[in-house]
């Protein structure tokens, strides 16, 4: 089972990924029951979660019902527990939406959620985030998450997010950071899907994201707050929910 996600997750993309997992998934879930394991988005638990990864498989990191990935239950319990995501009228745009999200978020009365892509069959509308359709702050909230790495210009999907947040509201723009280097890697003759794989870890990748990840979304005009939420949680939670132990949630809010 390692080895097959693990290919499928090099060279199916992520859209496909998902409609096929989803019918899958389902249908082994019964084999995880178990009570090692919970997921808070679904409510679900398991004796264990299955692998995930593309050059290297982590260990119980994908729940079978959702499909959420370790980040992903950490975007809900952050969005749950430290904002009224869940209670306050907000309009939301979903940005690549995941599948883990799209139904729970459709379900809560106070959004009125929307999601969009260029690709994916479960958004609502077909978008580039480079030119977004929507006038100046018409979203409370905006969610993109694992996108800013995929498209030519990331500065330009940078100030489009910002100029479509109203002022007061707030996004989580995560991506695949490596926290070893101090400057994004960034290269025009990395051009191929061999050494996109070798220099930025997928084949699909543009750049690799060093730490000043927070600085480029601050030049386009966000308030950042890099959270370690992750660490509020004592640690047989972060077991038992199989949270990301080191990720930062890049919090970027548009000042009034």
């Amino acid at each position: 089972m390692k080895r097959i996600i693990s290919l499928a997750s090099r060279f199916i993309p992520r859209h496909y990924q998902q409609v096929v997992a989803a019918f899958i998934l389902r249908n082994i879930a019964i084999f995880y029951r178990g009570n090692a394991f919970e997921d808070p988005i679904s409510g679900r638990r398991y004796r264990k979660l299955l692998p995930y990864g593309r050059l290297q498989s982590r260990a119980n990191a994908l729940a079978p019902h959702s499909l959420s990935l370790e980040r992903h239950r950490l975007i809900w319990l952050y969005l749950k527990n430290q904002t009224d995501f869940f209670i306050n009228p907000k309009r939301v745009l979903h940005i690549a939406p995941e599948y883990c999200f799209i139904k729970p978020f459709k379900k809560l009365v106070n959004l009125n959620y929307l999601t969009a892509d260029l690709i994916s069959p479960w958004a609502d509308i077909k978008m580039d985030v480079q030119n977004i359709p929507f006038p100046d702050s018409s979203f409370d909230v905006v969610i993109c998450n694992h996108v800013l790495e995929h498209v030519d210009d990331d500065r330009k999907a940078m100030g489009e997010l910002l100029r479509v947040m109203k002022p007061g509201g707030f996004g989580i723009f995560q991506v695949p950071l490596d926290y070893s280097i101090d400057v994004t890697l960034e290269d025009k003759s990395i051009n191929t899907p061999e050494l996109r794989e070798k220099h930025y870890k997928q084949r699909d990748h543009l750049r690799l994201y060093g730490k000043d990840y927070p600085k480029r979304l601050r030049e386009v005009g966000f308030d950042v707050t890099e959270d370690d939420y992750v660490n509020s949680f004592p640690t047989d939670l972060i077991q038992r929910y199989a949270l990301p132990k080191d990720e930062i949630l890049y919090i970027c809010r548009k000042n009034n």
